[in-house]
């Protein structure tokens, strides 16, 4: 299978698929947002109008490590999801960039993966850390910068499989009032699951992009996104910024109008997946 776990810039190579989830874990307890309030979620949204049509979010990971690839993305017609990695430099800077072309943002919060010789980046989730250092270290990530709509996994097979883990994610997000995408790095996440347990208004990847560094690859992909979307009335998708990445999408979002497609920012799908009422 593809790796869906590539350490910048790294090529792709195999990776195993983790063991069966830990011990189910109690009902969830952090506290909701205060009455009446706006979830940042909602509040930091990308504005976009919602045409009655298939809608597509694209979400690109690993921006602002490098700059000129982030520009590039930022250049791109919008609204894209744009998630940082948390250790990036110039943050606020770059961020208000993205903000200003009409993207959305995200937190790449880095998450613990399978293969040891992986490095996700400093301030990793791991599972073998307390409860207050993996809090401690997400909210390093999710105080570099602001406005931004929630938080996805770079990585993470080892960690998103791990409930106790998980759990203190959820508990954070629910108290910021942020969403969560799941990366769906492993089939193993329980994200999802304990997203959905602790009213985390949530999504989960459909489409890698990338996994394969050709532009007629990418390509193809795409054509996989607009299926799904036609078919169930939404698709995600997850890429990065490299050039071939970006060149297919230069040529793909100009015509996604005329195919009967709408480019929308992952909080809009997500708000669609709420429950009615």
């Amino acid at each position: 299978m593809p790796d869906l776990e590539r350490p910048l810039p790294v090529l792709p190579t195999g990776e195993s698929m983790p063991a069966a989830a830990d011990a189910a874990v109690p009902a969830p307890h952090a506290p909701p947002q205060p009455g009446g309030a706006v979830p940042d979620w909602q509040k930091n949204a990308a504005i976009a109008a919602i045409p009655d049509l298939p809608m597509i979010a694209i979400v690109i990971d690993d921006m602002g490590v490098d700059r000129r690839r982030t520009r590039r993305v930022i250049d791109l017609p919008g609204p894209l999801t744009t998630s940082f990695l948390a250790y990036a430099d110039d943050l606020p800077r770059q961020t208000a960039a993205a903000r200003a072309g009409g993207h959305e943002l995200m937190v790449h919060v880095p998450m613990q993966p399978l293969g040891a010789y992986k490095d996700p980046g400093p301030n990793v989730l791991m599972v073998d850390q307390s409860a207050e250092e993996q809090r401690a270290n997400l909210a390093r990530g999710l105080d570099r910068f602001d406005a931004f709509v929630g938080i996805n996994n770079h990585m993470g097979s080892r960690f998103t499989s791990h409930r106790e883990g998980m759990r203190v994610v959820m508990e954070e997000l629910r108290r910021r009032g942020l969403l969560y995408l799941d990366s769906l790095t492993t089939p193993d996440s329980v994200g999802p699951e304990l997203a959905k347990a602790y009213g985390v208004p949530h999504a989960e990847r459909d489409v890698f992009l990338d996994n394969d560094l050709d532009v007629a690859l990418v390509r193809k992909q795409l054509v996989k996104l607009e299926t799904i979307a036609r078919k169930r009335g939404y698709a995600i998708a997850i890429g990065h910024p490299h050039d071939t990445t970006i060149e297919a999408l230069s040529e793909w979002l100009p015509t996604m109008h005329d195919r009967g497609l709408a480019l929308v920012p992952v909080s809009a799908i997500v708000r669609r997946r709420l429950p009615a009422g």
